[in-house]
């Protein structure tokens, strides 16, 4: 028997002597050192296996794909005791949260660190940092791991990833050139930052648009860890910045975890003071905006946190900067390294306190609003209940009646009339404090001074009436009405209303399959039901080709869980009959989008996610270095995205994009691209120029330098929501009641159009719902067109000011772009080549 014994211990020690022998340092498996050269994802993936298959100490797993098909994966890094009971080990942390409740009667006494690398691809060093950091902590560090459990993402962007290590590691020079001047340090068009459809991943947390986010969302909420870091970099001649944050804070962020936060912080600077490493704190990183990766943890009850590096995608290997030093890619993954490590430290010794506060962070009765209550289309209320399942949000449905509080459409008290459809999300759950972020009227500013948009309240982007309570609603479980259409062999047309994308969906589906559309102008009535203009009509007489007319139409119908009416004649008790002239055609466009030099890579990627992702439509995307020379006759529709134009649309190129609009093409322009054709020669859009007032020797330039960037902001707007008068009769507002909603993202104003179209406008006194808006820039908005039309021959220009596909996640305005695209001057066929 002790023989037995005795082989055991020895069998064990030959298996652990077998792994710490197998298992190769960063610079062992790639065979470079660490800094020298960027390392490409696949190669990264190849390590973290090496590590898992190698140590006793690490599980490695693969939680998703990109849109590039790279796979996104994620560490799990502890004791070998801790591994053998990680499922309890988390359901222990979870029930300490309330999140779970899994009555193991044991009790949560583990760290849980979650380490993000790599979320801007160009950043590029934090991935480099990781896999030295997983080396070290599974060697080195082995007793920090006794307590913690250590989560780490090596990188959350791959596709952008490899989009900047695959083109420096092509143009760099042998050795690297560290001046600026050198190609190595000079991105082309979009650069490195962004995931494959050009979406900044560190601004996607909250809304979970893109594929990584959705993904990375199931892992984060399985564990709800403690702590979370966010690795970033930022300009050459900025250090490095870690904790604490600047304001403003949310004011729901708890003393203990501003306080927590400071202590992390001087832990890293005792290394960096040590090392001779310059650092600053307390500047620029806010902790306001939800969707960043160190709010949204933080809004989750963890302590969040961002660290900047400076080199981004401009420092290459190594750069010359302006303060005379050289920066090297050595030397930023040493910070990296050094502020992982010493976050895990920190929270090894501070466990109990850790477990202790984070169960105080869910615990919701103190906050103000009991409950929200919203009342849509069936619709709008599935898109929001789709986001709120991301998050593990709990929802419901309440009684009907009457019950008070902040009305946002009144923005003030009020009555509001719920319904057995009312969906309401309560704050006494565990995620209550994100509730209240998400869904706040008028989020609390200590600062101005913000590093993002200072407005979201998802009642305003998904345009849903609604209250906040300060009384708690009882809730009732939520139905979901599945639409199912039996097929009438005897119609002559169906009807299906609009006010949707799950209607704008079905039309692309309908017009991808070469069915004829067709949509109503004015209001009518068919049969004994009423529709309302967009309504979509599909009649058997455009579509004579289609011998399964019927069963065509409701298959897809019933794809896109859409209600169609069946219309047995085409004459109208009131309001148009079918072959009316105000019963127009939609054509099939081919739409063309502006991308490349000037074209804002977010707002061109916005655009491209739309069509691909959101609506499933196609378009050809037009690069600007040949856009001067296209053939305007293969496209029916230029979509302008936001941009800077100064070179690319001059009066030759809008000389010939007027003479293709009077033609019949049609132009949208978004953003700042619609300054593009401000006070120029044909086109009826002007400026508003705010008023300048005259220096006196009292006044002329007299403001402290000190006070200059806060001076500034009296002019600008920062994200802010704006209540908009709507002109609901014009094809582009079809679905949308009289007012709407705009997120403000600039103080651009532009009169309203004298010829034409004035669609969305504010008028003598602009009324700002929530958000930051400079007293200057108000002013300014005065009498202002935020959408419009402007008619020129046979086609149209459209202008919209404000940028209705904004991060995809402003869901009430994207029903705008589809009627500009579909509905606005469509009707007139034209001749494909």
């Amino acid at each position: 028997m002790k023989k037995s014994i005795f082989l055991l211990i020895i069998c064990g020690f030959l298996t652990v002597s077998s792994f710490s022998q197998n298992l190769q340092s960063p610079e062992q498996f790639l065979g470079y050192e660490i800094g020298t050269q960027f390392t490409r994802h696949a190669e990264v993936v190849n390590y973290f296996k090496q590590v898992a298959e190698n140590s006793n100490l690490v599980e490695y797993t693969t939680y998703g794909k990109t849109n590039e098909n790279r796979p996104l994966t994620y560490a799990i890094i502890s004791s070998e005791e801790n591994l053998k009971n990680i499922e309890e080990i988390r359901k222990n942390h979870l029930n300490n949260t309330g999140v779970s409740t899994n009555n193991s009667g044991n009790k949560a006494d583990k760290a849980i660190v979650w380490l993000s690398y790599n979320v801007h691809g160009n950043e590029a060093s934090s991935t480099e940092a990781a896999m030295q950091t997983v080396y070290e902590l599974v060697t080195n560090k082995k007793e920090w791991l006794e307590n913690t459990v250590v989560i780490l993402d090596p990188c959350i962007n791959p596709d952008g990833r490899d989009r900047y290590a695959n083109w420096y590691n092509q143009v760099k020079a042998t050795p690297y050139n560290a001046s600026p001047l050198a190609a190595e340090h000079n991105e082309p068009w979009p650069g490195g930052r962004p995931n494959h459809y050009l979406f900044d991943l560190n601004r996607d947390w909250a809304w979970a648009t893109q594929v990584e986010t959705k993904n990375r969302l199931k892992i984060y909420n399985s564990w709800m860890p403690h702590i979370h870091v966010d690795f970033h970099e930022q300009g050459i001649n900025d250090p490095y910045y870690f904790a604490p944050a600047a304001e403003p804070f949310h004011e729901i962020i708890t003393p203990f975890q501003r306080d927590f936060q400071t202590e992390i912080g001087k832990n890293h600077a005792k290394y960096f003071d040590e090392n001779g490493w310059l650092y600053f704190t307390k500047e620029r990183f806010d902790l306001l905006y939800p969707s960043y990766g160190d709010t949204y943890p933080t809004y989750m009850g963890a302590i969040g946190m961002t660290y900047e590096q400076a080199g981004n995608g401009e420092a290459g290997l190594g750069i010359q900067t302006s303060e005379g030093y050289e920066l090297t890619l050595v030397d930023r993954v040493a910070h990296h390294l050094t502020t992982g490590l010493s976050t895990v430290e920190i929270a090894s010794k501070n466990v109990e306190k850790l477990n202790s506060e984070f169960n105080k962070f869910y615990q919701n009765d103190q906050l103000s609003y009991k409950s929200y209550a919203l009342n849509g289309s069936p619709d709008k209320i599935a898109a929001l209940k789709s986001l709120l399942d991301l998050h593990e949000i709990k929802y419901g449905s309440t009684n009907s009646g009457k019950i008070k509080g902040f009305n946002y459409s009144q923005n003030k008290q009020a009555d509001f009339n719920t319904n057995e459809t009312t969906l309401v999300i309560n704050t006494d759950q565990p995620k209550g404090k994100m509730v209240k972020v998400l869904f706040e009227p008028n989020t609390k500013l200590t600062d101005s001074l913000t590093y993002d948009i200072t407005a979201w309240s998802l009642p305003y982007a998904y345009g849903f009436e609604a209250v906040a309570s300060n009384k708690l609603l009882n809730l009732n479980n939520t139905r979901s009405i599945t639409a199912v259409n039996n097929t009438t062999s005897n119609a002559s047309a169906y009807i299906s209303k609009w006010d949707s994308m799950e209607d704008a969906r079905f039309l692309a589906a309908l017009l991808k399959e070469g069915i004829k559309v067709r949509y109503s102008t004015l209001e009518f009535v068919n049969g004994d039901q009423k529709f309302k203009p967009g309504s979509l009509i599909i009649t058997k007489s455009d579509n004579k080709t289609f011998n399964d007319f019927s069963n065509k139409i409701i298959e897809i119908a019933n794809e896109h869980g859409r209600q169609l009416t069946a219309a047995n004649s085409g004459f109208s008790k009131s309001g148009p009959d079918f072959g009316s002239s105000e019963i127009k055609i939609i054509n099939q466009p081919r739409i063309g989008v502006l991308r490349g030099e000037g074209v804002s890579s977010l707002s061109f990627g916005e655009i491209w996610h739309f069509f691909e992702k959101d609506l499933h439509y196609p378009i050809t995307p037009i690069d600007t270095d040949y856009f001067k020379n296209i053939d305007f006759s293969l496209i029916d529709v230029l979509v302008i995205p936001s941009g800077r134009y100064n070179s690319i649309l001059n009066k030759e190129a809008l000389k010939n994009i007027k003479t293709w609009v009077q033609e019949g093409g049609k132009v949208i322009a978004m953003g700042n691209a619609v300054g593009s054709f401000a006070g120029e020669e044909g086109f009826n859009l002007k400026e508003n120029k705010p008023e300048v007032k005259k220096d006196t020797s009292a006044t002329a330039n007299l403001i402290p330098y000190a006070t200059r960037e806060r001076e500034g902001i009296k002019k600008l707007i920062t994200g802010s929501i704006v209540k908009t008068t709507l002109d609901n009769t014009h094809p582009m507002a079809f679905g949308y009641g009289d007012t709407y909603f705009s997120l403000k993202l600039s103080s651009d104003s532009y009169s309203y159009l004298s010829k034409g179209y004035n669609i969305a406008y504010l008028k003598d006194s602009p009324e700002i719902i929530s958000g930051f808006a400079g007293n200057e820039a108000t002013k300014n908005m005065k009498n202002s067109m935020i959408f419009g039309e402007e008619t020129m021959g046979s086609g149209s220009v459209i202008y919209m000011v404000d940028n209705p596909l904004f991060r995809a996640f402003w869901e009430n305005g994207k029903l705008f772009f589809v009627n500009a695209v579909f509905f606005v001057n469509n009707e007139n066929y034209r001749l494909k080549i």
